[in-house]
Formats: C-alpha cells, sequence, structure tokens
C-alpha cells in the first residue's frame, strides 16, 4: 500500500504548526509548561506512527501493538513506583 501524500502531509504540517506554536510563545515571553510540550509531541508521534503503521502487514501490526500496550504498562508502573518513592510535601 503507497502512502497518500495528503496523508503524510498532516503530519508534517501538524508538526510545523507545533513547533510555531512553541517559537510564538517563547517570542511573547508566555511560560511554555513542559507537560503541554510533551503531550504535543506525543500526539504527533502518534499520528506519524498511524501513517507509518497503515502500510504495514497484519502480522506487523499485532507485533506493534504488543509491543504498544507492554510500553504503556511499563510506563504506568514506572510511574507508580516513582510516586511512591517521593518524599512528603511540608
Amino acid at each position: 500500500m503507497v502512502i497518500s501524500p495528503m496523508l503524510m502531509a498532516l503530519p508534517i504540517i501538524l508538526s510545523a504548526a507545533f513547533g510555531g506554536w512553541l517559537a510564538w510563545r517563547a517570542i511573547k515571553g508566555k511560560p511554555i509548561k513542559v507537560h503541554l510540550v510533551m503531550y504535543g509531541f506525543c500526539t504527533i508521534t502518534g499520528i506519524y506512527s498511524l501513517v507509518f503503521f497503515m502500510t504495514m502487514n497484519i502480522p506487523q501490526i499485532a507485533k506493534v501493538v504488543v509491543a504498544i500496550v507492554l510500553g504503556g504498562v511499563l510506563i504506568f508502573w514506572a510511574a507508580r513506583l516513582q510516586r511512591r518513592r517521593q518524599p512528603t510535601q511540608p
């Protein structure tokens, strides 16, 4: 399956728009929160992944889904461990 130019143009345009938004906020001197930046990166990465995975064969997609689920479980586990280890706030 060939990726249509319109399908590949979407993540490229979104990446440029996100970079422009970050630059605009930096120029204006507004604070840029880390969670918004990470959310944007994750969203754009997800769109790139979706475009890439649409061209894969079915068995490869199953492997990728298992890897994504395993990654999610490991991230959740690491976050819970980190929350337990944080010192109490005064």
